[in-house]
């Protein structure tokens, strides 16, 4: 059975963050996937709600990928996601750069994708998000990547935080990403909303991953978030450096890890 029910990865240049991206999609089984969904947050335009692509296919490297038409034709009429305008689609590289990882991975295997830009939410939007997506995560068939880098530092973020009792500014960055790691980990999307109130910290995919963490609260099963990978671009050690974090985790149905545990030492001689 196939207890890996999602993923989060980072979506910067392959060269940045691959490596990152490699320690979640390597957790991915394809053999039981039939849809893929993508929630990847806003970057090029502000928009207070969830929108989904308009288009037929996304074109890969690896060669097109089939949208979902009648899922996102689902979620259009719940009255609650807006459609994606072309322009906005082609720009939004959160959800571009996942989706030839996604055709490495499934490649020879038969699947549809449902692409989901991500605005910037309230805490009663991301509730909304995290219940009307709960049917989708619970089904064995879906999977899910959440898009995001963490925490973006430097002057041209416009934010520098930093705590000298812990040192460096790059071992500063590093703990105030795995304190977000620690809250996420826990499945809790209060903890979570609250290190973001209290820390500001520019996670660029925070929404999604909130909504990530909603879906879990509404989900029909226990769910463990584990924490794969962590990598900063650069070292920061003054003011006039900048850096972006990335990291990777694997989203597991419980219930499903004890049946497989089950099974195998029943199968043990």
């Amino acid at each position: 059975m196939n207890n890996v029910r999602a993923i989060i990865g980072p979506h910067a240049g392959y060269s940045y963050s691959g490596e990152t991206a490699g320690y979640a999609y390597c957790a991915l089984k394809p053999k039981s996937i039939k849809r893929v969904f993508v929630l990847g947050p806003s970057h090029r335009m502000y928009t207070p709600k969830c929108h989904v692509t308009t288009a037929s296919s996304y074109k890969t490297p690896l060669g097109n990928v089939t949208i979902d038409s009648k899922v996102c034709a689902e979620l259009l009429e719940s009255g609650h996601f807006e459609p994606m305008k072309r322009s906005a689609d082609e720009d939004e590289h959160s959800i571009e750069m996942h989706v030839p990882y996604i055709a490495s991975v499934m490649r020879g295997h038969s699947y549809t994708l449902v692409p989901i830009m991500v605005g910037s939410l309230d805490i009663t939007s991301e509730k909304l998000y995290g219940r009307l997506l709960a049917k989708y995560f619970d089904d064995p068939e879906n999977f899910f990547v959440i898009s995001s880098d963490f925490c973006h530092w430097g002057r041209r973020f416009s934010y520098s935080w930093h705590d000298d009792d812990i040192g460096p500014i790059h071992r500063s960055i590093e703990w105030l990403d795995r304190e977000a790691i620690r809250h996420i980990e826990e499945c809790s999307s209060e903890g979570f909303s609250n290190y973001l109130k209290k820390y500001r910290n520019t996670i660029c995919g925070r929404h999604p991953i909130s909504v990530l963490l909603r879906m879990i609260e509404g989900s029909k099963s226990k769910h463990k978030i584990s924490f794969t990978h962590y990598a900063q671009s650069d070292r920061c050690i003054s003011i006039s450096d900048s850096s972006v974090s990335y990291a990777s985790a694997v989203v597991l149905k419980l219930s499903a890890a004890r049946d497989q545990s089950e099974d195998d030492s029943t199968s043990a001689p």
